[in-house]
C-alpha cells in the first residue's frame, strides 16, 4: 500500500475519532457549564481511573506523535480517540448530551480550530518536503493527535467563544435588570459552599406569609440562571424575590449583584466545596463575600470562622449584621436540635422569637438560623416567623428518610457533596434503622474539593464505620480513598459499577428493619 493511500485511511479514521471523541468531551463540557478547562480536568480523571486508560493514552499520543513519521501509528491514535477513555459513552445515560445553541456553537466553534490547525500542520509539512503526498501525512498526524488531545481543543474553543457568550447573554441580563426596575421587589440574595438551595426555600416559605414572594427555581445560581428566573417567573406584584447565586470564581456574584441588588444578604457556610477551583477556603469566602459589597444587612452563619471574622468586618463598615449560629444562645439567632424538635431563638432590633417547633430530621439548624434572620430583617413579624416554622418545606434529595418497597428506610441524600451534610446523613442513618437492623451506605464519595478530597472521603469512610455496617463504592473517582478509608474502620465494603447495580444490591440484600443512605450521585461524566 502506497505511502499516500495510507496517508489518506489514517486521516479517515483521525477525522472519526475526532468526531466520536468530540461529542464524548461536548458532554462534559456540558456538564460543567462550559468552564475552560473543564474537558482537560475530567480528561485526566478518566485516563488515569484505571491502569489500562493510562496505557489506552500514552499509546495513543505515542502514535500520533509517530505517525508524523510512521503513517500507520496515526490508525492507533484515531481509534483511541473513538473508543477512549473506557467507560466514557458518547450519549450518557445520567446525562445525555443536549444539542442546545449554545453547545452548537462550541462545537463549530472547535470544528474550526481542528481545520485551521489540520490545514496549518498540511502546509508546513508540504512546505517542509515539496511533496504533496507530505502534506497529506501532515494532516492526518496533526487529525490523529487532535483526536487524542480533542479535550485540550475544546477548552481552546471554550476560552475563545466565551466573549462571544457573554455578549449573547447581555440582552437576557438587561431585560432581567430593567425587569427588577420596574416590579421593584425586595432583593434577598443567598450564597454559601452549601445549604443555599435548602435556605432559599425556607426564606421564601417564611415571608410567603405576608408577602408575595418569588425564589429562583431549582439551582438557577449563575447569571444565565438568574436572568432566566426574572425573566420568566418574576410578575408584577412581586413583593419579594429570593435569589441564589453561585460562584465558581471571583468576581461572579458582584456581576449579579450589580443588577440584582439585593437589600439582604446570606452566607450559609463555608468549606472546601469548589476547593478545587478556587484553591483555599480563604479565597471561597472572598468570592463569596461579593454578595455584601450592595446590601445594607448582612445575615452570617459564624459556626464558620471565616465567617465570624466577616461579620466583624462587614459591621464596621456600618451594615446591619445578623449572626447565626446553631449553638444555643450564640449570635442574634441560634437554633438547636433536641431530638425531632428545634429550640430556635431571636432576640434582634426588638424582634424577639423563642419557640419550640417540630423538625423533619434532614432540617439543618444553621440554615434554619439563616432564614429566620433574613425573613426578620426584613421585616417579618415574629409571630408570622414562629408560626411558619413548624412547616418548614423539605429539600428533594436532601436526607428525606422514606419507606422503600422492600420494607427497609431509604435515606436520599443525593443531592450532597459536602462532609457536613455526609456527617449529619451518617447520624440519621444510626437514627433509623432498627437495633438489630443493617445500616447500608451507598456512595460515590464527594467532589470538587481540590488536594483535600482523597483525605476527606477517607475520614468519611472511616466515620461510616462507627455506624454502618457496610458500604457500597460507587464508580472509580474516590474508589481508593473509600475503600481505604473502610479498611483502616473494619467496615466492609464492596464495589458497584455504578448507581444502578448498587440500587440492585441494596434491593437484593435488604429488608424490614434495616436502612440505606444514598450519600450523593454523581453523574456519568465522572468515572
Amino acid at each position: 500500500m502506497s505511502s499516500a493511500v495510507w496517508g489518506a485511511a489514517a486521516g479517515v479514521v483521525a477525522v472519526a475519532g475526532l468526531a466520536l471523541a468530540g461529542l464524548r468531551w461536548l458532554r462534559v463540557a456540558q456538564r460543567e457549564h462550559y468552564l475552560p478547562g473543564s474537558a482537560s480536568l475530567f480528561a485526566r480523571r478518566w485516563w488515569s481511573a484505571r491502569p489500562w486508560s493510562l496505557a489506552m493514552f500514552v499509546a495513543g499520543t505515542s502514535a500520533a506523535v509517530a505517525s508524523a513519521w510512521v503513517v500507520p501509528a496515526g490508525l492507533l491514535a484515531g481509534a483511541v480517540g473513538m473508543f477512549g477513555p473506557p467507560g466514557l459513552g458518547v450519549r450518557g445515560r445520567t446525562s445525555r448530551l443536549a444539542w442546545t445553541p449554545r453547545l452548537r456553537r462550541l462545537a463549530g466553534a472547535a470544528g474550526v480550530l481542528a481545520l485551521v490547525v489540520t490545514v496549518a500542520a498540511a502546509v508546513a509539512a508540504g512546505a517542509l518536503s515539496g511533496r504533496a503526498s507530505a502534506a497529506v501525512h501532515g494532516a492526518a498526524s496533526a487529525l490523529a493527535l487532535l483526536a487524542v488531545l480533542a479535550p485540550a481543543l475544546l477548552d481552546v474553543a471554550m476560552w475563545l467563544v466565551r466573549p462571544l457568550e457573554a455578549r449573547l447573554l447581555r440582552p437576557f441580563v438587561q431585560k432581567a435588570a430593567a425587569r427588577l426596575r420596574s416590579l421593584s421587589p425586595r432583593i434577598v440574595a443567598i450564597t454559601g459552599s452549601y445549604g443555599k438551595t435548602t435556605t432559599k426555600g425556607y426564606v421564601a416559605h417564611l415571608l410567603s406569609g405576608q408577602w408575595s414572594v418569588v425564589a429562583t427555581p431549582a439551582s438557577f445560581n449563575n447569571t444565565a440562571g438568574l436572568a432566566r428566573a426574572v425573566n420568566e417567573h418574576l410578575a408584577p406584584g412581586t413583593q419579594v424575590f429570593v435569589a441564589e447565586m453561585g460562584t465558581y470564581g471571583p468576581g461572579e456574584i458582584a456581576a449579579m449583584c450589580a443588577w440584582a441588588c439585593p437589600e439582604v444578604s446570606v452566607i450559609t457556610a463555608i468549606g472546601p466545596v469548589h476547593l478545587e477551583r478556587m484553591r483555599s477556603l480563604e479565597r471561597i469566602a472572598e468570592a463569596k463575600a461579593e454578595i455584601f459589597e450592595r446590601a445594607s444587612t448582612a445575615v452570617v452563619n459564624v459556626d464558620y470562622p471565616l465567617l465570624d471574622q466577616l461579620a466583624g468586618k462587614l459591621e464596621a463598615e456600618g451594615k446591619t449584621v445578623w449572626r447565626c449560629s446553631s449553638e444555643a444562645g450564640r449570635g442574634d439567632v441560634s437554633v438547636t436540635r433536641y431530638g425531632d424538635e428545634l429550640r430556635v431563638r431571636a432576640a434582634h432590633f426588638e424582634r424577639e422569637v423563642d419557640v419550640l417547633v417540630a423538625a423533619a430530621p434532614e432540617t439543618e439548624p444553621g440554615n434554619v438560623a439563616c432564614a429566620v434572620a433574613a425573613a426578620l430583617s426584613l421585616g417579618a413579624t415574629p409571630e408570622q416567623v414562629a408560626a411558619r416554622l413548624a412547616t418548614l418545606p423539605g429539600a428533594p434529595h436532601r436526607r428525606a428518610p422514606q419507606q422503600g418497597s422492600g420494607g427497609f428506610t431509604v435515606i436520599d441524600d443525593t443531592y450532597n457533596s459536602n462532609a457536613a451534610g455526609a456527617s449529619a446523613a451518617l447520624e440519621l442513618l444510626g437514627r433509623v434503622a432498627a437495633a438489630e437492623g443493617r445500616r447500608a451506605l451507598v456512595t460515590p464519595g464527594m467532589v470538587e474539593l481540590g488536594p483535600v478530597q482523597a483525605r476527606e472521603n477517607a475520614r468519611f469512610a472511616a466515620q461510616a464505620g462507627d455506624v454502618a455496617t457496610e458500604m457500597v463504592v460507587v464508580g472509580l473517582t474516590n474508589a481508593a480513598a473509600l475503600l481505604a478509608g473502610a479498611r483502616a474502620a473494619g467496615l466492609p465494603a464492596r464495589r458497584a459499577r455504578d448507581r444502578q447495580a448498587a440500587v440492585a444490591w441494596v434491593s437484593a440484600n435488604l429488608g424490614k428493619g434495616d436502612a440505606v443512605l444514598y450519600e450523593n450521585d454523581l453523574p456519568d461524566h465522572y468515572p
